[in-house]
């Protein structure tokens, strides 16, 4: 999808469950200084409030009126409909409310609501992850281009989206990629997402320490203490990366057995990624054990790190080899390993999520769809 010298302006919004980010993107860029506002989470009234009150100073800015508002949120979402669903972090939405038409009929412009990890995704897709690997393969010279990208959000909760061919895989009930609802490897009783969140990190740091969870200090300073930076119990603070590494590469062992794609992290644990990334890969790259042969790996695919200057080498080294036709004398080339990529968002999720919520809305319209 190519928006450059689109001159049309999207305003957007990343919805979390204390702040509300909002900015205005036109021609591929960000034309304002993004501005945060309290997200009044428990109260719909004051939060409708707040979204209108960040429209009106983004708006107050620009040198037109925007073409389009475009937000994204947790989910679940129905977005066709702008029917926002029961939110853990958002709950004064709770009950189903239905915040697109809301805003269109009192800001009387084209309003567009999806899920915050479908956004980043297809921002990683459009702009970010997706086009850094394949225009290093062909720097390169090499023929293999990607065409698929799961993009996961760490943070107060676990979240994905996925992108195929510049296309939301959305499900029949906008429900795909609902990473959280996966089965902690940890624990199996539990959700992914037990012990794949901030949560995650403060509970193990608590129990391994022996402190009282009320008094646990945040994933932030639990980081700074498992560096040795700050006074703490290291072995504990290290332990809960650890396990939420565990819990992450099994998580996503299971979606690439699926999406076969690329996947690229943000949010706010993604800076901790350097003592969960260990754990993660050797997980991920881990083997299975077999009743009637010897261990075999849990993926066919071979996961490389690209935050890891070693990794990436190896990552877009040459390994095809010319494959001989019988009896035609041609040959044709192969690659016996297939190889998929890790790292870190280099956009940063808010500005990815912006930059998906931009290109989404400007798709919809130009297809006619609203």
């Amino acid at each position: 999808m190519n928006l450059t010298g689109d001159k049309r302006i999207v305003l957007t919004l990343d919805a979390g469950g204390t702040n509300l980010v909002f900015s205005a993107i036109q021609n591929n860029q960000e034309i304002v200084s993004p501005l945060t506002l309290p997200s009044n989470a428990d109260n719909l009234e004051n939060c409708i409030k707040t979204v209108i009150q960040g429209y009106q100073e983004i708006t107050s800015k620009l040198s037109s009126k925007p073409d389009a508002f475009s937000l994204a949120f947790p989910g679940p979402i129905d977005h066709s409909t702008g029917i926002i669903g029961n939110l853990n972090n958002l709950p004064a939405f709770k009950g189903g409310v239905p915040l697109g038409p809301i805003l269109a009929s009192r800001l009387k412009i084209p309003v567009f609501i999806n899920n915050d990890g479908n956004l980043f995704a297809y921002g990683e897709a459009l702009y970010g992850f997706l086009p850094f690997i394949n225009n290093l393969l062909a720097t390169e010279g090499r023929a293999k281009r990607y065409h698929n990208l799961v993009g996961i959000t760490l943070g107060t909760g676990f979240g994905a989206g996925i992108v195929r061919n510049d296309e939301f895989f959305t499900g029949d009930n906008f429900l795909a990629a609902e990473v959280c609802m996966l089965r902690n490897r940890i624990n199996s009783n539990t959700s992914a997402e037990e012990g794949i969140s901030i949560r995650a990190i403060q509970r193990v740091y608590a129990d391994k320490a022996g402190i009282d969870p009320i008094n646990v200090p945040s994933p932030k300073t639990i980081f700074a203490i498992a560096n040795g930076e700050i006074e703490g119990n290291r072995d504990a603070a290290r332990e809960a990366f650890h396990q939420l590494g565990v819990s992450m590469g099994d998580a996503l062992g299971n979606i690439l057995t699926i999406i076969d794609g690329l996947i690229v992290i943000g949010g706010g644990i993604s800076g901790a990624m350097s003592l969960i990334y260990p754990s993660l890969l050797k997980e991920i790259n881990s083997k299975f054990n077999s009743y009637h042969s010897d261990p075999y790996p849990r993926l066919i695919q071979k996961v490389f790190n690209l935050d890891d200057e070693k990794d990436k080498v190896l990552f877009l080294q040459n390994n095809e080899k010319m494959i001989l036709v019988p009896d035609t004398g041609e040959n044709i080339p192969y690659a016996p390993e297939a190889r998929l990529a890790i790292a870190i968002s280099k956009m940063g999720a808010s500005k990815s999520i912006s930059f998906g919520a931009y290109a989404y809305a400007l798709k919809v319209i130009d297809a006619k769809l609203f």
